[in-house]
């Protein structure tokens, strides 16, 4: 059976074809042959080292300490001189010690620094203000101090802060953005009783003031462990002080946690599998989602110190991983020793522990660093040979198609020979990029289905594109879409049209291969250029061999593996579920994640008047003003055939929508299972990637990452075409009227050469210098021209008094709005589609009706 048997083949019966495809790799990929694997050091989330030991031998516990212009400071803490068993009694310190880094790499320690007073057992915290230390007490007393300590210049310098409502020591404190909150702690070293307190200082205030704060709703305690990560507080373990029948004090270990979020205030999160007292705080985050906890003090020997004297076996040595989106513990690794009543501080990419107690009266001088680790998953061969086997199937595809590119007609549209279901699919797989596979899933994963009506918002504009839009790109026999603004207006509003989206393009193409890249890199282990370079290259050779057919049969198979594979995700997941689907069902109903629509008016917020309104217009910018999508329609053989496509995109975005946001709701529900499972390192729109490479059978995997890799070279391949039709059809046609068909098809594939080349060079920078803030800039501003282009198609096709000139001003002043709005205002970014439409629309009748011009004839081209 030759190709073109094939494809007809395909073409009369798709969904048999596919299944039988689908039989034989799952007989050919028997998971005996291999599976993708994890290093085991993947399981070891640092590496760890010694810095140069604190110069007093002894070691302190209860230090202050942090970073300070790249030098670790370590001030204060206490110590036993004379052994604790032997009827020694406890020092406090005044030293402030110095560990500057130097170029070469080499750490000294600078000394002869002093406090006011010797201290400890109070907080520190980390800011671009110095080395922040709260509270903290002596031998006799507490003290309200707070202070900053600053390395300038090869000297300590002290500033006063305002001091805290009441003294306290023994207490947590971490940094939220710009303000340090504080929480538990004793007020007096022989007090009967913690503290309840919660205390907040917004470093930002030009008099920053401590501001008493509704506390958690626990009980009191001291020696909690505090964290930020993601806009929220974080509050950990600790102990209660209780009274005891001889009237004294005694400890009661805590495993309660809680969160803060300064917008909807305390909320109780998943109990810690023991406690954690008095472990290193504040507890670092790993990646964007995990927070560390290092060791402590579980409390299982608490009541034997004087028995087992020096015997003590020390504290827990576990790093205990809480992931704030499943609300789950693990234990993810160990430490070397454990340390307690000391900070960890975060410098650079590294974690320092510095000196404390590693058994009750013993300190240690050891200034503990750790390291992550970048995990270094082994695909397996199995999986390689099958991205390999798809990647040289795209590029036959290619070669295939390029035997019937003889004229632009071909290149560009396809000779108008498309199906109308395969452009349908097409359209859908156009808009399904990578980051759409990987996104859905993670933000369900990680919130819940408030977004699903965005995407039903398709099926509801569908009709408005069919009946109305539709027509006109078919009557007029147009290639581009803003062909029509120059029939209905003049040529600058097309030129205005046409450069918009090409710009625009231009500034995508990059980075829907870069994100892609990123997670495919962490997964798979291919290296990050090496994704971009593959992708940039394969993609580049096979449109320009086989243009827009070639583009639109690699959707097809693109659509049909992505789609596969997510339904094989969700069934396996509900496999593993405990009780299968309805477990499944049952356990994400428990945890909220089916909650579809906030009920408020509150326009900053995902609110479900919101979501329908900006979806409904934010809808019609891809599908009547972005050629990339409205070549598709021209593809097909008639307007029939056309709608039919708009129609199978509409269709297919109903079951698409539930299996995507569905398998978001399976991760959470499979790793909130298995905690130990998940990778901290890794971003979280890389969950599904991760599931893929972690839990699918050989092979299947390796069929799901190929696609992964074939869905972002399908946007970038559907903008390399779409741009160079849109350059050759609205630029070099008018300006070269008398060019021949075949110099313009030879342009069109250099274009696309040039197109794909740059792309792929804007990508490797992506991912080898700092600038992605400024690219994020460029796209912003670039983003403002979307609801324009809408606005000027809508102004076109419903108005007849709308001239040239008037569209001009209006699409401007639409963007220069949405500028406004951005960055004067709060409102949500489902709006902004909704706004840059209806901005232009009134703003370019208006200027329409105020300036005058000369009539045009707009018979056929609005909607009268």
């Amino acid at each position: 059976m030759n190709a073109r048997q094939v494809q007809q083949k395909f073409a009369r019966n798709p969904v048999r074809c596919a299944c039988q495809f689908a039989v034989a790799f799952l007989l050919f990929s028997h998971p005996a042959l291999g599976a993708a694997t994890q290093d085991p050091n993947t399981g070891r989330l640092y590496k760890w080292r010694h810095l140069p030991d604190l110069p007093q031998p002894l070691g302190v516990a209860g230090p202050y300490a942090g970073i300070s212009n790249n030098a670790l400071i370590i001030a204060g803490g206490a110590n036993f001189p004379v052994p604790l068993f032997d009827g020694g009694e406890k020092v406090w310190a005044d030293d402030v010690y110095v560990l500057q880094k130097d170029s070469a790499g080499n750490y000294s320690w600078r000394t002869g620094y002093k406090l006011d007073k010797p201290m400890a057992y109070g907080a520190s915290v980390t800011t671009d203000q110095g080395v922040i230390c709260i509270g903290g007490c002596d031998a006799n007393n507490c003290y309200p101090d707070v202070f900053a300590l600053t390395w300038i210049n090869g000297k300590i310098e002290r500033r006063t802060l305002p001091a805290l409502p009441k003294p306290c020591a023994f207490g947590a404190a971490a940094k939220l953005g710009d303000t340090i909150y504080v929480a538990g702690g004793q007020p007096s070293p022989s007090a009967a009783s913690a503290m309840n307190n919660f205390w907040s200082l917004d470093l930002a205030d030009t008099r920053p003031q401590w501001h008493q704060i509704e506390p958690w709703p626990g009980p009191a305690r001291i020696l909690p462990v505090a964290a930020a990560l993601d806009g929220a507080f974080y509050l950990i373990s600790g102990c209660e002080i209780q009274s005891d029948d001889q009237g004294g004090a005694t400890r009661r270990y805590l495993k309660d946690a809680y969160r803060f979020d300064p917008s909807r205030r305390w909320r109780r999160i998943a109990d810690v599998p023991a406690p954690v007292t008095a472990a290193p705080s504040p507890a670092p985050a790993y990646g964007p989602s995990h927070l560390l906890v290092f060791g402590g003090d579980d409390g299982t020997y608490s009541s034997r110190i004087w028995e087992l004297k020096e015997k003590h076996p020390g504290f827990s040595t576990n790093i205990l991983a809480y992931h704030t989106i499943t609300d789950t513990w693990a234990k993810m690794a160990a430490l070397p020793a454990g340390h307690v009543t000391t900070v960890a501080v975060s410098w650079g990419d590294s974690v320092v522990v510095p000196s404390g107690e590693i058994r009750p009266g013993t300190r240690t001088p050891v200034i503990l660093q750790a390291i992550p680790i970048k995990p270094k998953p082994n695909f397996g061969l199995i999986n390689y040979s099958i991205l390999g086997a798809y990647l040289l199937a795209l590029v036959a595809m290619g070669l295939y198609f390029s035997k019937r590119e003889k004229t632009t007609d071909d290149f560009f549209l396809a000779g108008r020979r498309i199906p109308w279901w395969a452009a349908g699919i097409s359209i859908f797989g156009t808009q399904l990029s990578a980051i759409t596979f990987m996104a859905i899933p993670a933000r369900t994963y990680a919130t819940d289905w408030a977004y699903f009506l965005a995407n039903m918002c398709i099926v509801l504009t569908a009709p408005v594109v069919v009946f109305i839009y539709l027509p006109f790109f078919r009557r007029l026999n147009v290639t581009t879409a803003y062909e029509y603004l120059e029939k209905r207006f003049n040529p600058a509003v097309r030129f205005f049209g046409s450069a918009a989206y090409i710009i625009m393009q231009l500034g995508r193409m990059a980075i829907v291969i870069f994100l892609p890249a990123i997670a495919l890199s962490t997964v798979t282990g291919i290296g990050i250029h090496t994704c971009i370079i593959l992708m940039g290259l394969l993609c580049t050779f096979y449109t320009v061999l086989g243009g827009i057919e070639a583009v639109i049969w690699s959707d097809v198979l693109q659509v049909v593996v992505l789609f596969g594979g997510a339904v094989l995700s969700f069934v396996i997941i509900a496999f593993k579920t405990e009780n299968g689907l309805a477990g499944m069902i049952t356990a994400a109903a428990a945890d909220g994640k089916f909650h579809i629509a906030n009920l408020t008016w509150d326009h900053t917020t995902a609110a479900l008047w919101v979501v329908i309104l900006g979806n409904l217009f934010s809808q019609l910018i891809p599908y009547t003003a972005d050629q990339t999508v409205v070549q598709r329609y021209l593809t097909t053989s008639d307007q029939k055939q056309a709608a039919g496509s708009i129609w199978t995109n509409a269709v297919l975005t109903i079951p698409a929508s539930l299996i995507f946001f569905g398998l978001g709701t399976a991760l959470f529900v499979f790793y909130k299972a298995n905690p130990d499972a998940l990778e901290p390192a890794l971003n979280t729109d890389a969950i599904f990637p991760l599931f893929i490479v972690q839990q699918l059978p050989a092979g299947i995997s390796g069929l799901l990452v190929a696609g992964v890799f074939a869905a972002a070279m399908s946007s970038l391949d559907s903008a390399m075409n779409s741009v160079a039709t849109a350059i050759v059809t609205d630029f070099y046609r008018p300006l070269k009227p008398h060019s021949s068909d075949a110099a313009r098809l030879k342009l069109a594939r250099l274009l696309t050469v040039i197109l794909g080349a740059t792309a792929t060079i804007v990508g490797l920078l992506m991912a080898s210098y700092e600038i992605k803030s400024f690219y994020e800039l460029f796209m912003a501003v670039l983003g403002l021209f979307g609801g324009s282009l809408a606005g000027l198609f809508a102004l076109g096709i419903f108005t007849r008094r709308a001239h040239g000139r008037g569209a001009l001003v209006g699409a401007v002043a639409s963007a220069l709005i949405l500028l406004a709005v951005q960055r004067l205002t709060k409102i949500h970014f489902f709006l902004y589609g909704a706004i840059g439409i209806s901005a232009c629309f009134g703003i370019g009748y208006l200027a329409s009706v105020i300036m005058p011009a000369k009539p045009r004839n707009t018979r056929g081209l609005t909607i009268r």
